[in-house]
């Protein structure tokens, strides 16, 4: 299975990316860098947890610092899209590794808010404090001399934003492939209209944009894929090709209604939003993962 490839810059003020796919959670994790000062951001980074045994490991994010030190880079950014539902940030880890900063999106908070009620945790703070950074819709940052600005791409979830880069966008949970389709919306705070009008500011993009997804889920047992274009969007994705955003929200709702709720969502969210921190050690050592019953529909029975 590849599970790594690089997409080389294209010209002058483009970045190097290189995707790494994780096959337990079909998640990809980029090394985003500046060919001309080897200055580098990690975005959506996998912290491994097996949750049948409830272990932990940091083997994908090892794997980016291996990448990292074989290649030269100084890691300037550790960026997330999104409070993941279906896999653990290692955004904590790798900022102690490294020493950069993390940041999100700031509507993060409206997530925590939330998830903080279906936790049960009145003395959580929701004010994504959890972060060293918060970006706003618009706000602009620099990967070495590249210059990058956030897009804010809600619908997924509340906090979505997008991360263009010199000629990269990446699109989290928004778009897949072209062959799989787009991302659900039955989240708690999502919206199928708003990720509709996200999807269209993403294909508002210059058309030889290269699009970066999330995840991959290789349909028809293909090999992992993640990167396309705003082109190649527009003329082949399943769901958006020649679709109305009347037909595309009927779609969408439709499709996300017979779709069981991630395994790990209730695993990951008490983690991502605290910034990828596992709780702390309790008494006897031991970190303990708090898991609400009958908090969310979407149960698979059969």
């Amino acid at each position: 299975m590849n599970r790594f490839q690089n997409s080389p810059a294209t010209k002058a003020g483009t970045p190097d990316v290189a995707g790494f796919f994780d096959p337990r959670t079909f998640s990809v994790q980029y090394v985003v860098s500046d060919p001309d000062t080897r200055q580098c951001a990690i975005i959506d980074p996998v912290l491994d947890y097996d949750e049948k045994s409830g272990a932990t490991a940091t083997h994908h994010a090892d794997e980016l610092l291996k990448y990292i030190d074989a290649q030269g880079l100084s890691v300037q950014w550790i960026l997330d899209t999104h409070p993941h539902a279906d896999h653990f940030s290692a955004a904590q880890y790798l900022k102690e590794e490294t020493g950069a900063p993390t940041a999100i999106g700031g509507y993060v908070t409206g997530v925590q808010e939330l998830w903080k009620d279906i936790y049960n945790w009145p003395e959580f703070p929701a004010d994504g404090s959890q972060w060293d950074h918060l970006f706003r819709a618009g706000d602009e940052f620099r990967v070495g001399n590249l210059h990058g600005r956030v897009i804010f791409s809600p619908g997924h979830t509340l906090a979505s934003v997008t991360y263009v880069i010199g000629d990269a966008a990446f699109v989290h949970d928004t778009l897949f492939q072209p062959d799989f389709g787009t991302a659900r919306a039955d989240f708690p705070g999502g919206d199928a209209h708003q990720l509709w009008e996200s999807i269209q500011g993403i294909l508002a993009l210059p058309e030889d944009t290269r699009l970066f997804t999330g995840h991959d889920y290789m349909p028809g047992g293909r090999e992992p894929e993640w990167e396309s274009t705003v082109r190649e969007q527009k003329q082949a994705n399943r769901h958006l090709a020649n679709t109305t955003e009347e037909q595309y929200v009927k779609l969408r709702n439709k499709r996300d209604s017979e779709l069981p709720m991630p395994k790990l969502i209730l695993h990951a969210l008490q983690v991502n939003t605290r910034g990828g921190r596992l709780p702390e050690p309790e008494a006897n050592g031991t970190r303990y993962l708090k898991i609400p019953l009958d908090a969310l529909e979407g149960a698979a029975w059969e």
